[in-house]
């Protein structure tokens, strides 16, 4: 049960119930409709890390969902699971995601893409050991982009835990 109350619609201005009508009336963000303006640059932002970037959308899911993983927010886990299967992770490598890049089912540069993701939410810095090889493997946009996702996916987990945002099924 969320730690707040959702954003009540006959409270809400016209624009936030927009916005939440358009985003299926997930709970996430009937809970950031508290906050109109933040609410609005959040949603350009995940926009523009899900639609408006050259980084593969695999691999993007593939670390969106090993950040939420490690950060313990199932929503996330639940939500990325399902839009990765969207774009061509296969269920093998889904259910994989809980083992990272131990597992034998991703290719080399996935491996690599999860070794970087864990090493991002665990630490203040990356290490050379994970930062490297990938900046071999992937363009500079690219890279900044795979830590983009990271970064704003570790918000967005944290964000649900926060307030125990509560799991949609459907």
């Amino acid at each position: 049960m969320a730690r707040i109350d959702y954003v009540d619609p006959a409270q809400a201005s016209d624009r936030v119930n927009e916005l939440i009508g358009k985003l299926n009336n997930s709970n996430i963000f009937r809970m950031m409709g508290h906050s109109e303006r933040h609410f609005e640059t959040y949603v350009r932002m995940g926009n523009a890390i899900r639609f408006k970037g050259s980084l593969d959308p695999v691999l993007r899911e593939l670390a969106i969902t090993r950040t939420g993983i490690l950060c313990d927010a199932e929503y996330e886990v639940v939500a990325h699971k399902r839009i990765g299967k969207g774009v061509g992770v296969s269920d093998e490598k889904n259910d994989a995601l809980e083992e990272g890049a131990d597992s034998d089912v991703f290719t080399d540069l996935e491996k690599a893409v999860l070794r970087f993701t864990d090493d991002v939410v665990k630490n203040d810095r990356p290490s050379d050991a994970t930062f490297n090889p990938l900046a071999e493997q992937l363009s500079k946009t690219d890279l900044v982009e795979l830590y983009l996702a990271i970064g704003f996916y570790i918000m967005t987990s944290k964000f649900l835990r926060t307030f125990d945002i509560d799991l949609q099924t459907s």
